[in-house]
Parts: structure tokens; C-alpha cells; sequence
């Protein structure tokens, strides 16, 4: 990379940070706990919007894995999300109105808070319906993983997305509030991926799975990406770029081996998949405010599933991380 275009990442990256931190006044406190966070603790950012069904789960989930504190962006809810999280001990809780796609979808209230709160910190950024697995996430709880990561000196660890879905169409679902939705959800594409690499940002760009067989099959180019770095040893210079799935410095992007090894890694289970899908791809395909107007929520909204839904002849059932590993979505690289 020469000087001009680390001048020019450079410049853009200052850019993210100036619009974060005038982004901050989108935010409102509604429970406000930082006080809390202590040092060394792991913290989770996410940006929610009508997801309350989800959430018992998903904090005993992270809770369960090591994850000290909780910092969402409550955007509009009215089904009583906002409330629930701000009577969590381990969570704090802003909420706003403003435009989700203004805010480049969530990313600058994201990129503000870690400035804010999360420097010196592992911090992780999800959606609520990402869920982390990791070599050894059975037996090793995270914190034994960024302390590996520390004392390799390495700052991101980096996952591909693996789409969860059942066997059948999702409106036979019935998704109980607080439940395992890989209960319901226990299939995926064990393979039919692309990879390529961004030229300017230096990340794996990877798409395929489910999404871009059922519902791009004719425009796999336009299926949603599915490589993302989410799980990062942040330090105030830092910047998101486009969701989690490239940020500034440019070598944090860096999350595979370029001399062709196996860098240690990870997936993000996503259990999008279930019957709530339904309602909230016609609410968005009318609100807008998602990537490309919506594109993608168009496609879950106006494709038809047939009988079987995602669920195809080669689709296996998950059974755990050594099964993840053994098809090469994820590696233990060296870590023993």
C-alpha cells in the first residue's frame, strides 16, 4: 500500500469518527450503567429495533460465554424491548428515533459507543440474531480466547456468517420468547460459497449460502455478504466502515493468513430464519431504512419458498464447532 492511499485511509477513517461523535446526539439515555464496566471486562454493542421475543436468549447466550456488559441502541421499539433491557443489571440502554439508514445502519451510534466506552476493551458487535461459536466454545468460556488472542498480538478475530434454517417453510414455525432458535432453526449450507478480496480495504469478501441460492439465484453478486470481523480489541482510533464487515486501520481486516496458512477463526450462527421474518421483511420492504432500500427484505418478502423453504438436499444439520471446522467454515489455526 503506498503513502497516498494510507493518507487517504487515514482521512477516511478520521471521517467515520468525526460523523460518530456527531451521531452521539441521535442518542438518548434511557438506563445508563458504564459506570459498571470494569477493566478487562468484555463488552457487546448492538443496535435493536422490535426484538424483544429474542432477547432473553441471546443475553443468557453471551452471558454464558463471558460477555460482562451489554450496551444497546433501542431505535424505536414499541413492543417493549427498551423497557426489558433497561431493568437488565448488565445492560445500559440508549434510545432513539432517528433514521436507521442516516446513521449508516446503526454503524456511526456503534463506532460513538466504542469510542466512547469501549477503548482498551474485547468488544463484540452483533445484531440479535448472531450468535458466536468459536474452537473450544464448549469447554473455554471467550475470555480464554482474548487473552490467547492478546498474547499473540493479534487485535480481530474474524467469522463467516452461516445462515441458520429449518426443514420447512418458516410460516410452520412457532418462535416462543426466550427460546433456542436453533431449536427450530438446525440447518445450513455446508458449502456454495464464494470468496474474493477487497482491493481498497484488504477484507475477505464472501457471499453464498441459503440467502443467495433461495432468493438471488440469478443475482448471486447482489446476495448479502457474509463475512464479518465482529469480535475486536478496540482502541478509540478504530473505525467501523460498513456494518462489521470492514473497519480502519485497514490491517484489522486482516483476519485470514495471506501466505495461504489458517488463521484461527470463527462463525456467527444466524438465526434470521424464523417464522418473525415474515412480519418484519413486509414492515421493512414499507419502512426503507435498510441496505439499498431494503433490497434485500424485498427478496425475503416477495420470494416464494415452495414446500420445503431453505431446506435443499445437501443442507446438514449442526451438531457443534468440530462440525464447522471439519467443512473449513471455521479453524482452530493455531490455537491448541
Amino acid at each position: 500500500m503506498g503513502l497516498s492511499t494510507a493518507f487517504r485511509l487515514r482521512m477516511e477513517r478520521r471521517r467515520w469518527q468525526l460523523r460518530a461523535i456527531r451521531r452521539r446526539r441521535d442518542l438518548a439515555p434511557v438506563s445508563d450503567r458504564t459506570d459498571l464496566i470494569g477493566k478487562g471486562n468484555i463488552l457487546a454493542f448492538l443496535s435493536v429495533r422490535n426484538e424483544k421475543p429474542r432477547l432473553p436468549y441471546f443475553l443468557d447466550y453471551y452471558r454464558r460465554l463471558g460477555v460482562d456488559h451489554f450496551l444497546f441502541v433501542d431505535n424505536g421499539s414499541d413492543d417493549g424491548g427498551c423497557e426489558y433491557l433497561a431493568a437488565q443489571p448488565d445492560v445500559s440502554v440508549w434510545r432513539t428515533n432517528a433514521s436507521y439508514r442516516r446513521s449508516r445502519y446503526g454503524t456511526d451510534w456503534m463506532n460513538w459507543l466504542k469510542f466512547r466506552y469501549g477503548h482498551g476493551h474485547w468488544t463484540l458487535t452483533l445484531d440479535p440474531d448472531e450468535f458466536l461459536v468459536y474452537p473450544f466454545c464448549d469447554t473455554r468460556p471467550l475470555s480464554a480466547l482474548c487473552d490467547w488472542l492478546d498474547q499473540s498480538g493479534i487485535r480481530s478475530f474474524g467469522t463467516l456468517m452461516v445462515d441458520m434454517y429449518p426443514k420447512g417453510p418458516l410460516s410452520g414455525l412457532s418462535y416462543r420468547e426466550g427460546q433456542d432458535p436453533f431449536s427450530l432453526a438446525d440447518w445450513f449450507d455446508p458449502g456454495n460459497y464464494s470468496i474474493s478480496k477487497n482491493p481498497k480495504y484488504g477484507n475477505l469478501w464472501i457471499q453464498g449460502g441459503p440467502r443467495a441460492r433461495v432468493y438471488f439465484p440469478d443475482a448471486p453478486e447482489e446476495a448479502p455478504s457474509l463475512n464479518k470481523i465482529p469480535l475486536v480489541r478496540w482502541d478509540r482510533k478504530y473505525a467501523f466502515v460498513s456494518s462489521t464487515h470492514m473497519l480502519l486501520p485497514r490491517g484489522l481486516n486482516q483476519v485470514y493468513d495471506r501466505k495461504g496458512g489458517e488463521k484461527t477463526s470463527g462463525c456467527l450462527l444466524h438465526a434470521k430464519f424464523l417464522d418473525s421474518l415474515i412480519e418484519k421483511a413486509a414492515e421493512e420492504v414499507v419502512r426503507r431504512e435498510h441496505f439499498a432500500r431494503g433490497r434485500e427484505y424485498a427478496a425475503y418478502h416477495l420470494t416464494e419458498h415452495g414446500r420445503h423453504g431453505l431446506w435443499c438436499k445437501w443442507s446438514e444439520r449442526l451438531t457443534g464447532w468440530r462440525q464447522l471446522e471439519t467443512l473449513g467454515l471455521m479453524s482452530k489455526g493455531n490455537w491448541a
